[in-house]
């Protein structure tokens, strides 16, 4: 290739950026000019009244060059000769947040209120109060999280160990250590000496120990290798089950005490998640999904039929769905949430109701479903 034909080559490889800054900056002029039109034309109405709306055909010539300015912008897709594979650059899209924040403004507006790349505020309870309302997860990504300042002592071979006491940060709470929680009251589950007794016996009919949990599960010639705890508190039943080689995830929310971190003290995983997100978990992976006192009729309707049938696209056919102590009006267990049970399809091994409240007309139900192996499809 001759010298000229590389100098014109190189000119048009030159050319093609400038052209598009130079459109840039016309798109960017352009804006601002009709900015200031609109803004003289506010500034010499009458005072006290309020600005006029901005005319629809200047919102439509903003939306315009907003649109020409995005379409314009250099992509920032890696170049065709990266390495990478493509399924694994999908990895690199930011998710935006949860739709929710936007229904809560002024604690969003709260919470984002930070110095990137800096430490975090410590506002944890902030961050409780979003994800309570949906906005999970939450939209904050760019601080460093603040963690106890010493090291963390080695996980214990018992989970009903006593609490390491320096765990966790304490700053929200009036009790400063495990112990303080656990005297305040033993049904929190931070006391381990009453913990380790829970999930073992049957007093009643609502009560389905661990070990008859297991024993139906082996006359069924079914497994349970996996589980789910939606709710667990500290982590006791999850606990109880690792001493039978059995590994179950916690969900959890420190609602008035740091129960995450008390699961995570006992050599338990906990997910700090809400009712009402996806379980992060694969499709057809768990044996056993425990609902606890977390799930009963103050979650709505909807979210309810929501969690249900997420529980059961994680469970493996065969597993279980174990609703331990689900509370509610007796009328609407059997005409709200006894239907909405009934829409999986699963078979009851357990189905136990015992008053809670007569005054209420409250009850309890505790009930173990089995997922079918093989589902009919519905005519």
């Amino acid at each position: 290739m001759s010298k000229n034909k590389i100098m014109s080559t190189s000119r048009k490889a030159m050319a093609l950026p400038m052209g598009l800054n130079f459109l840039l900056l016309l798109a960017m002029v352009a804006t601002n000019i009709l900015s200031l039109y609109h803004l003289s034309s506010t500034i010499q109405s009458p005072s006290p009244s309020p600005p006029p709306p901005v005319p629809d055909h200047l919102l439509r010539q903003l939306s315009t060059i907003r649109a020409t300015i995005n379409h314009l912008q250099p992509s920032n897709k890696p170049p065709s000769s990266s390495s990478a594979p493509s399924d694994l650059l999908l990895y690199t899209h930011l998710s935006p947040i949860a739709s929710s924040c936007k229904d809560n403004p002024i604690l969003l507006h709260t919470y984002m209120n930070y110095t990137p790349f800096s430490p975090c505020p410590d506002d944890s309870q902030l961050a409780e109060d979003l994800i309570l309302r949906g906005c999970h997860p939450l939209p904050r990504r760019r601080c460093f999280s603040k963690t106890p300042s010493s090291f963390p002592p080695p996980l214990p071979s018992d989970p009903f160990s006593p609490l390491p006491e320096k765990f966790a940060l304490f700053t929200h709470y009036t009790c400063k250590t495990f112990s303080c929680f656990a005297k305040q009251n033993p049904e929190m589950g931070f006391d381990m000496r009453v913990e380790k007794s829970r999930h073992l016996t049957s007093e009643t009919d609502l009560d389905l120990p661990i070990p008859q949990l297991l024993q139906l599960a082996e006359s069924a010639k079914s497994v349970i290798r996996l589980g789910i705890d939606v709710g667990g508190g500290s982590g006791t039943f999850a606990a109880q089950m690792k001493l039978r080689n059995v590994t179950v995830l916690t969900t959890t929310m420190n609602l008035g005490a740091p129960y995450s971190a008390a699961v995570a003290g006992r050599g338990l995983v906990a997910l700090h998640a809400p009712l009402q997100q996806r379980l992060p978990v694969f499709d057809g992976t768990v044996d056993l999904v425990r609902c606890g006192h977390a799930v009963n009729r103050w979650i709505p309707v909807a979210a309810m039929e929501f969690l249900f049938f997420d529980v059961d696209r994680v469970l493996r056919g065969g597993g279980y769905l174990l609703l331990d102590r689900f509370f509610s009006k007796r009328l609407d267990l059997e005409k709200v949430y006894a239907p909405l049970i009934g829409k999986l399809g699963y078979k009851k091994v357990k189905w136990a109701v015992a008053s809670k409240s007569e005054k209420n007309g409250e009850v309890y139900l505790t009930a173990l479903l089995q997922k079918p192996l093989i589902r009919s499809t519905p005519k």
